[in-house]
């Protein structure tokens, strides 16, 4: 997976109302732009989840047991909007700022007077801008499918989400800056993403997993930030702990990655 270059950045003068804008608009701007040019990446982060949670989904059927305690349709459909998050965080900004490393553009950047702070700032709302769009795609694919859960505790779902969006974006541009390659920041990405996904939101519920796996899942961040999302969502408990703890990554990536990234 590439991203599209950002050699027209810098290269040529650009128009009045351009100018006008503030640095970190600008930059945004010229950030969605590109984004909007880098298929295969955008593919995975919209496609993947979409594919894997209708099939999936209709595994289990639509009737709670021992295993699910609730519809599986269900658990599924609140499962995979993390999955999104995830793949943000692990493959679609590592992958898109290494890149830009790597071509030199974030020295084109600098070189274009924005502020050092600017690029996080940027990132930051790229990265929230994909999962808003992938996540309400996600969803207008599940609801004629498999219906979309009601939501039992809107506030605990929507503080779960946006941490724990910004704990993994802030992941992302953290992985991006210090990754040396593309190449390399897709490997470790895909490297962290799948077991991830397939132990703490895609796989099989923790109470069909073994003893050691389940340990492992309740301690994967992405699984922590399903916990968090799912459990308050499909009205299963208040996950009071996973929110707690994504909170806590969420402020810690932050600043991890804040610290690191510089133009």
């Amino acid at each position: 997976m590439t991203t599209a270059t950002a050699d027209s950045v810098t290269d040529n003068p650009v128009t009045v109302p351009w100018r006008r804008r503030s640095p970190t608009a600008r930059l945004l701007a010229a950030e969605l732009r590109l984004l909007g040019r880098d298929p295969i990446t955008l593919t995975f982060v919209v496609a993947f989840p979409i594919v894997s949670m209708l099939i999936i989904g209709g595994v289990f059927g639509t009737e709670a047991d021992a295993v699910f305690p609730v519809n599986p349709s269900h658990w599924y459909v609140a499962s995979y909007f993390t999955t999104v998050i995830g793949a943000v965080g692990l493959v679609m900004l590592p992958v898109h700022i290494a890149t830009y490393r790597e071509r030199g553009v974030l020295r084109r950047f600098a070189a274009a007077g924005f502020p050092r702070w600017s690029f996080v700032a940027a990132e930051l709302v790229i990265g929230l801008t994909a999962v808003v769009v992938a996540g309400g795609l996600l969803m207008a694919v599940a609801a004629p499918v498999y219906g979309i859960p009601a939501v039992a505790d809107v506030p605990r779902v929507i503080a779960g989400a946006v941490c724990g969006a910004v704990a993994f974006i802030a992941l992302g541009v953290l992985l991006g800056t210090v990754l040396p390659t593309a190449r390399a920041a897709q490997a470790v990405g895909l490297l962290l993403f799948f077991p991830s996904f397939l132990l703490g939101v895609g796989g099989p519920p923790p109470a069909a997993m073994g003893e050691v796996l389940r340990t492992i899942s309740e301690w994967m961040p992405l699984g922590i930030v399903t916990r968090a999302v799912r459990e308050p969502w499909l009205g299963i408990g208040p996950a009071t702990g996973a929110l707690l703890i994504t909170v806590a990554l969420a402020v810690a990536a932050a600043a991890l990655a804040a610290r690191r990234t510089a133009l």
